[in-house]
Protein backbone atom coordinates (compact mmCIF):
# COMPACT_ATOMS: atom_id res chain seq x y z
CA UNK A 1 0.00 0.00 0.00
CA UNK A 2 1.05 3.61 -0.51
CA UNK A 3 2.47 5.45 2.49
CA UNK A 4 2.16 9.23 2.60
CA UNK A 5 4.91 11.61 3.65
CA UNK A 6 2.60 12.88 6.40
CA UNK A 7 2.34 9.38 7.89
CA UNK A 8 6.10 8.91 7.75
CA UNK A 9 6.65 12.25 9.50
CA UNK A 10 4.10 11.38 12.19
CA UNK A 11 5.86 8.11 12.94
CA UNK A 12 9.22 9.84 12.97
CA UNK A 13 7.94 12.45 15.45
CA UNK A 14 6.72 9.69 17.77
CA UNK A 15 9.82 7.48 17.59
CA UNK A 16 12.80 9.58 16.55
CA UNK A 17 13.66 6.95 13.92
CA UNK A 18 15.01 7.86 10.48
CA UNK A 19 12.67 8.67 7.59
CA UNK A 20 13.52 5.53 5.63
CA UNK A 21 13.13 3.35 8.73
CA UNK A 22 9.71 4.88 9.38
CA UNK A 23 8.59 4.36 5.80
CA UNK A 24 9.70 0.73 5.85
CA UNK A 25 8.01 0.12 9.21
CA UNK A 26 4.71 1.48 7.89
CA UNK A 27 4.99 -0.53 4.69
CA UNK A 28 5.72 -3.72 6.62
CA UNK A 29 2.67 -3.13 8.81
CA UNK A 30 0.15 -1.93 6.22
CA UNK A 31 0.16 1.62 7.54
CA UNK A 32 -0.75 0.63 11.12
CA UNK A 33 0.94 3.28 13.27
CA UNK A 34 0.98 1.31 16.54
CA UNK A 35 2.26 -1.82 14.81
CA UNK A 36 4.94 0.24 13.08
CA UNK A 37 6.07 1.64 16.44
CA UNK A 38 6.28 -1.87 17.88
CA UNK A 39 8.23 -2.95 14.79
CA UNK A 40 10.77 -0.16 15.34
CA UNK A 41 11.00 -0.88 19.06
CA UNK A 42 11.81 -4.52 18.39
CA UNK A 43 14.60 -3.42 16.08
CA UNK A 44 15.91 -1.05 18.76
CA UNK A 45 15.35 2.01 16.58
CA UNK A 46 12.42 3.66 18.36
CA UNK A 47 14.31 3.52 21.66
CA UNK A 48 16.74 6.05 20.25
CA UNK A 49 14.28 8.88 20.85
CA UNK A 50 14.33 8.35 24.62
CA UNK A 51 18.10 8.10 24.61
CA UNK A 52 18.47 11.28 22.58
CA UNK A 53 17.19 13.31 25.53
CA UNK A 54 20.07 12.35 27.81
CA UNK A 55 23.10 14.58 28.30
CA UNK A 56 26.01 13.77 25.99
CA UNK A 57 29.13 15.53 27.30
CA UNK A 58 31.87 13.02 26.48
CA UNK A 59 33.08 12.25 22.98
CA UNK A 60 35.84 13.39 20.65
CA UNK A 61 37.00 16.05 18.21
CA UNK A 62 37.82 15.31 14.58
CA UNK A 63 39.29 17.42 11.76
CA UNK A 64 39.02 17.24 7.98
CA UNK A 65 41.09 19.11 5.38
CA UNK A 66 40.94 19.22 1.61
CA UNK A 67 43.89 18.11 -0.51
CA UNK A 68 45.73 21.44 -0.57
CA UNK A 69 44.87 22.43 3.04
CA UNK A 70 43.03 25.57 1.91
CA UNK A 71 39.84 24.41 3.66
CA UNK A 72 39.24 22.52 6.88
CA UNK A 73 36.52 21.71 9.37
CA UNK A 74 36.68 20.91 13.07
CA UNK A 75 33.83 18.80 14.47
CA UNK A 76 32.83 17.85 18.02
CA UNK A 77 30.82 14.65 18.35
CA UNK A 78 29.44 13.84 21.80
CA UNK A 79 28.49 10.66 23.63
CA UNK A 80 27.20 10.11 27.15
CA UNK A 81 30.19 8.07 28.33
CA UNK A 82 33.90 7.86 27.69
CA UNK A 83 33.41 4.12 27.20
CA UNK A 84 31.30 4.70 24.08
CA UNK A 85 33.65 7.48 22.91
CA UNK A 86 36.38 4.82 22.65
CA UNK A 87 34.07 2.42 20.80
CA UNK A 88 35.12 1.66 17.20
CA UNK A 89 31.57 2.15 15.91
CA UNK A 90 31.34 5.60 17.51
CA UNK A 91 34.73 6.61 16.14
CA UNK A 92 33.74 5.37 12.68
CA UNK A 93 30.57 7.46 12.95
CA UNK A 94 32.62 10.54 13.91
CA UNK A 95 35.00 10.00 10.98
CA UNK A 96 32.14 9.58 8.49
CA UNK A 97 30.22 12.62 9.69
CA UNK A 98 33.34 14.81 9.77
CA UNK A 99 34.26 13.86 6.20
CA UNK A 100 30.68 14.42 5.01
CA UNK A 101 30.53 17.87 6.62
CA UNK A 102 33.93 18.76 5.21
CA UNK A 103 32.96 17.80 1.66
CA UNK A 104 29.69 19.72 1.91
CA UNK A 105 29.20 23.48 1.90
CA UNK A 106 27.08 23.80 5.05
CA UNK A 107 28.01 26.33 7.72
CA UNK A 108 25.77 25.33 10.63
CA UNK A 109 24.65 22.18 12.46
CA UNK A 110 21.12 23.34 11.65
CA UNK A 111 21.85 22.29 8.07
CA UNK A 112 22.96 18.72 8.84
CA UNK A 113 19.78 17.44 7.19
CA UNK A 114 21.34 18.53 3.89
CA UNK A 115 24.36 16.25 4.39
CA UNK A 116 24.27 12.54 3.63
CA UNK A 117 26.35 9.58 4.81
CA UNK A 118 25.83 6.44 2.69
CA UNK A 119 22.54 7.75 1.35
CA UNK A 120 21.12 8.79 4.73
CA UNK A 121 21.00 12.21 6.30
CA UNK A 122 23.32 12.82 9.23
CA UNK A 123 20.24 12.97 11.46
CA UNK A 124 19.07 9.54 10.32
CA UNK A 125 22.57 8.12 10.61
CA UNK A 126 22.79 9.54 14.14
CA UNK A 127 19.49 7.94 15.17
CA UNK A 128 20.56 4.55 13.86
CA UNK A 129 23.91 4.78 15.62
CA UNK A 130 22.19 5.72 18.89
CA UNK A 131 20.13 2.55 18.58
CA UNK A 132 23.27 0.48 17.94
CA UNK A 133 25.37 1.96 20.75
CA UNK A 134 22.58 2.19 23.32
CA UNK A 135 23.21 5.76 24.43
CA UNK A 136 22.74 9.29 23.17
CA UNK A 137 25.24 10.73 20.71
CA UNK A 138 25.15 14.06 18.89
CA UNK A 139 27.05 16.22 16.44
CA UNK A 140 27.30 19.20 18.73
CA UNK A 141 29.13 21.78 16.62
CA UNK A 142 31.61 22.37 13.85
CA UNK A 143 33.74 25.19 12.48
CA UNK A 144 34.83 25.71 8.88
CA UNK A 145 37.77 27.79 7.68
CA UNK A 146 38.70 28.63 4.08
CA UNK A 147 42.04 30.23 3.25
CA UNK A 148 42.07 31.22 -0.41
CA UNK A 149 45.38 33.06 0.02
CA UNK A 150 47.04 30.66 2.44
CA UNK A 151 46.27 27.46 4.31
CA UNK A 152 44.48 26.07 7.33
CA UNK A 153 46.57 24.24 9.90
CA UNK A 154 45.00 21.55 12.08
CA UNK A 155 45.93 19.83 15.32
CA UNK A 156 44.15 17.14 17.31
CA UNK A 157 45.64 16.57 20.75
CA UNK A 158 46.31 13.03 21.97
CA UNK A 159 43.07 11.46 23.17
CA UNK A 160 40.98 13.45 20.65
CA UNK A 161 39.70 15.76 23.41
CA UNK A 162 41.08 19.04 22.04
CA UNK A 163 41.19 20.19 18.43
CA UNK A 164 42.39 23.39 16.76
CA UNK A 165 42.15 25.06 13.35
CA UNK A 166 44.47 27.96 12.43
CA UNK A 167 43.88 30.10 9.35
CA UNK A 168 47.17 31.44 7.98
CA UNK A 169 47.61 33.94 5.15
CA UNK A 170 50.67 33.67 2.90
CA UNK A 171 51.94 36.84 1.22
CA UNK A 172 55.13 36.52 -0.76
CA UNK A 173 57.56 33.70 -1.35
CA UNK A 174 57.22 31.87 1.97
CA UNK A 175 57.98 28.16 1.71
CA UNK A 176 54.67 26.29 1.92
CA UNK A 177 56.18 23.36 3.78
CA UNK A 178 57.60 25.70 6.41
CA UNK A 179 54.24 27.49 6.71
CA UNK A 180 52.53 24.13 7.29
CA UNK A 181 54.98 23.42 10.11
CA UNK A 182 54.41 26.93 11.48
CA UNK A 183 50.62 26.53 11.46
CA UNK A 184 50.86 23.19 13.23
CA UNK A 185 53.19 24.63 15.88
CA UNK A 186 50.79 27.51 16.49
CA UNK A 187 47.83 25.12 16.63
CA UNK A 188 49.66 23.08 19.29
CA UNK A 189 50.32 26.30 21.22
CA UNK A 190 46.60 27.18 21.09
CA UNK A 191 45.68 23.70 22.29
CA UNK A 192 47.99 24.11 25.29
CA UNK A 193 47.40 27.77 26.20
CA UNK A 194 43.75 28.27 25.16
CA UNK A 195 43.90 32.00 24.30
CA UNK A 196 40.44 33.58 24.01
CA UNK A 197 41.51 36.21 21.46
CA UNK A 198 43.87 36.62 18.52
CA UNK A 199 45.09 40.10 19.52
CA UNK A 200 44.33 42.79 22.15
CA UNK A 201 42.25 44.68 19.59
CA UNK A 202 39.69 41.85 19.64
CA UNK A 203 39.04 42.11 23.38
CA UNK A 204 35.55 43.61 23.91
CA UNK A 205 35.53 47.00 25.64
CA UNK A 206 33.08 45.71 28.25
CA UNK A 207 35.44 42.89 29.22
CA UNK A 208 38.41 45.23 29.44
CA UNK A 209 36.43 47.66 31.60
CA UNK A 210 35.32 44.84 33.86
CA UNK A 211 38.90 43.69 34.30
CA UNK A 212 40.00 47.26 35.11
CA UNK A 213 37.37 47.37 37.87
CA UNK A 214 38.65 44.07 39.27
CA UNK A 215 42.25 45.32 39.35
CA UNK A 216 41.21 48.66 40.86
CA UNK A 217 39.28 46.90 43.63
CA UNK A 218 42.25 44.61 44.32
CA UNK A 219 44.63 47.57 44.62
CA UNK A 220 42.25 49.41 46.94
CA UNK A 221 41.91 46.27 49.08
CA UNK A 222 45.70 46.08 49.32
CA UNK A 223 45.77 49.67 50.59
CA UNK A 224 47.52 51.25 47.60
CA UNK A 225 47.33 55.07 47.52
CA UNK A 226 44.35 56.15 45.45
CA UNK A 227 46.36 58.47 43.19
CA UNK A 228 48.68 55.70 41.94
CA UNK A 229 46.03 53.02 41.39
CA UNK A 230 45.24 54.07 37.77
CA UNK A 231 48.91 53.73 36.78
CA UNK A 232 49.17 50.28 38.41
CA UNK A 233 45.93 49.18 36.74
CA UNK A 234 47.24 50.28 33.32
CA UNK A 235 50.28 48.06 33.76
CA UNK A 236 48.17 45.14 34.92
CA UNK A 237 45.79 45.51 31.99
CA UNK A 238 48.70 45.41 29.56
CA UNK A 239 49.96 42.21 31.16
CA UNK A 240 46.45 40.73 31.17
CA UNK A 241 46.00 41.56 27.47
CA UNK A 242 49.19 39.67 26.66
CA UNK A 243 47.93 36.65 28.60
CA UNK A 244 44.58 36.41 26.78
CA UNK A 245 45.81 37.29 23.25
CA UNK A 246 47.42 34.62 21.10
CA UNK A 247 49.87 36.92 19.33
CA UNK A 248 51.12 38.40 22.60
CA UNK A 249 51.59 35.12 24.49
CA UNK A 250 55.09 33.64 24.94
CA UNK A 251 55.41 30.91 22.32
CA UNK A 252 55.40 27.52 24.07
CA UNK A 253 58.29 26.10 22.03
CA UNK A 254 60.45 29.19 22.54
CA UNK A 255 59.30 31.33 25.45
CA UNK A 256 61.88 34.01 24.64
CA UNK A 257 59.62 34.99 21.73
CA UNK A 258 55.96 35.91 21.59
CA UNK A 259 53.80 34.14 19.00
CA UNK A 260 53.85 37.38 17.01
CA UNK A 261 57.66 37.46 17.06
CA UNK A 262 57.80 33.80 16.06
CA UNK A 263 55.43 34.62 13.19
CA UNK A 264 57.77 37.40 12.04
CA UNK A 265 60.58 34.88 11.51
CA UNK A 266 58.54 33.56 8.56
CA UNK A 267 58.43 36.32 5.97
CA UNK A 268 54.99 36.97 4.51
CA UNK A 269 53.01 34.87 6.96
CA UNK A 270 50.20 36.07 9.22
CA UNK A 271 47.68 34.31 11.48
CA UNK A 272 44.19 35.48 10.54
CA UNK A 273 41.93 33.40 12.76
CA UNK A 274 41.72 30.29 14.92
CA UNK A 275 39.22 28.08 16.70
CA UNK A 276 39.72 25.64 19.57
CA UNK A 277 37.27 22.94 20.63
CA UNK A 278 37.52 20.98 23.86
CA UNK A 279 35.10 18.11 24.30
CA UNK A 280 32.22 18.93 26.62
CA UNK A 281 33.20 22.54 27.36
CA UNK A 282 30.15 24.54 28.32
CA UNK A 283 27.88 21.51 28.73
CA UNK A 284 26.23 21.21 32.11
CA UNK A 285 26.25 17.55 33.10
CA UNK A 286 23.29 16.22 35.03
CA UNK A 287 23.98 15.10 38.57
CA UNK A 288 21.34 12.40 38.89
CA UNK A 289 20.71 10.06 41.79
CA UNK A 290 22.16 6.66 40.88
CA UNK A 291 19.33 4.70 42.48
CA UNK A 292 16.80 6.77 40.57
CA UNK A 293 18.65 6.10 37.32
CA UNK A 294 18.64 2.33 37.94
CA UNK A 295 14.94 2.44 38.79
CA UNK A 296 14.20 4.28 35.56
CA UNK A 297 16.15 1.70 33.58
CA UNK A 298 14.22 -1.13 35.22
CA UNK A 299 10.99 0.54 34.14
CA UNK A 300 12.23 0.21 30.58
Amino acid sequence: MGISAKEVKALRDRTGAGMMDCKKALQENDGDMDAAIEYLEKKGIAAAKKKSGRVAAEGLVRAWTNDDATEAVLVEVNSETDFVARNDKFQEFADEVTAAIGQSDILSVDDLEKVEVDGKTVTEHTTETIATLGENISVRRFARFQADNGLVGTYIHAGDQIGVLVKVAIDGDADRGEVEDFSRDVAMHIAAMNPPYLSPSQIPDAERSSQEEVFSAQMAEEGKPEHIIPKIVTGKIKKWESEVSLLEQPFVKDTDKTVSEYQDTFGGVSIEDFVRFEVGEGIEKKDEDFRKEVAEQLKG
